[in-house]
């Protein structure tokens, strides 16, 4: 028996966040779902070609909120579990994913911020974690 309250993994719900190279909106989105989910998630993130690395622009957008993304790094959508997430969010980079099962689905249509000047940067992370903290309520309301 375990002596940490709240949800085993069988019962938490399952986010995934994918774009192409994951290292910008998906990986902000899955700090936030992380920052707002607490225990009742599980966040991932993936890219169908990752870069390898995380931006540095995001690492230094979200260091501003007080969240480390320097310890995330680039995956692939073959490195993420094989199971039926709750929730999948393309960020509108034309990644549609078929093969990643999901309950439900949304394209996002985030532009990416990966040129953008800081204060761009910053209204794209703060869109993403309006978009995470309404899938979290919504998530939250249904039943497994």
């Amino acid at each position: 028996m375990s002596d940490s309250p709240g949800p085993d993994s069988s019962t938490r719900k399952r986010l995934l966040f994918v774009c192409v190279e994951n290292s910008n909106r998906s990986q902000m989105a899955e700090a936030f779902a992380r920052i707002h989910g607490g225990k009742q998630f599980e966040a991932y993130s993936a890219g169908s070609r990752p870069s390898g690395r995380t931006n540095p622009k995001a690492i230094d957008s979200m260091k501003e909120i007080g969240y480390d993304l320097s310890q995330h790094r680039s995956k692939s959508l073959s490195e993420i579990p094989d199971i039926e997430f709750d929730f999948v969010a393309t960020m509108g980079c034309g990644d549609a994913c078929p093969f990643v099962r999901a309950k439900l689905r949304e394209d996002w249509n985030i532009p990416d911020p990966k040129e953008m000047p800081p204060e761009d940067f910053r209204a794209v992370r703060d869109l993403i974690e309006t978009k995470v903290k309404a899938v979290i309520a919504l998530m939250s309301e249904a039943r497994p």
